[in-house]
């Protein structure tokens, strides 16, 4: 054999080798980190009130409001927010849902309906919605067609924002007077 052919072949040696251990270092790294113990952390109860952070943002309260809704409407229907979360971005993964849970369509809009109105009784205990802005959008709730419901419960932002833009200065004002 060649001596060219050797280095060859002994490089290729010391590569697989070299792989093996640090294959093997990972591993050691790993369990020592604590990854032999590892459990998936527990899905919080959706009907534990969860305290609301001062929201600085019109976003952050959106983003609060969403999360209670999705609480609330858990609670409701017995299941985690992460379940119903994965169950609202269309008809189809909706039905699965429905048809998993044995729920009906009514039962459904009613858990909705619940989690807004518990998201606004949140966000008005928190100081981040008035009573001026929560009494009509109580009113509102009650009749608002599932879809509209799902999606003020997906993205509270824009109808947030939407409002606001509606009331304008006005809303500033009323704010200052009443909030």
């Amino acid at each position: 054999m060649s001596e060219g052919r050797l280095n060859s072949d002994f490089r290729s040696q010391l590569l697989v080798g070299g792989a093996i251990v640090a294959s093997l270092v990972l591993v050691v790294v790993y369990l020592a980190a604590g990854g032999s113990s590892y459990a998936p952390a527990q899905v919080q109860d959706p009907c534990k009130h969860r305290e609301w952070t001062d929201p600085g943002t019109l976003q952050e309260v959106a983003q609060q409001f969403s999360l209670s809704a999705l609480d609330g409407a858990a609670c409701e229907l017995g299941v985690s927010r992460e379940e119903l979360t994965l169950a609202l971005p269309d008809e189809e993964s909706r039905q699965r849902f429905l048809d998993e849970y044995d729920i009906g369509t009514e039962e459904f809009a009613k858990a909705i309906r619940a989690g807004l109105l518990r998201a606004i009784e949140d966000a008005e205990d928190a100081g981040a919605l008035s009573p001026l802005v929560a009494g009509p959008l109580r009113a509102t709730i009650e009749d608002i067609p599932l879809d509209q419901a799902i999606e003020l419960v997906e993205d509270a932002g824009s109808a947030f924002e939407t409002f606001q833009n509606f009331l304008g200065p006005a809303g500033d004002l009323l704010e200052q007077i009443f909030g």
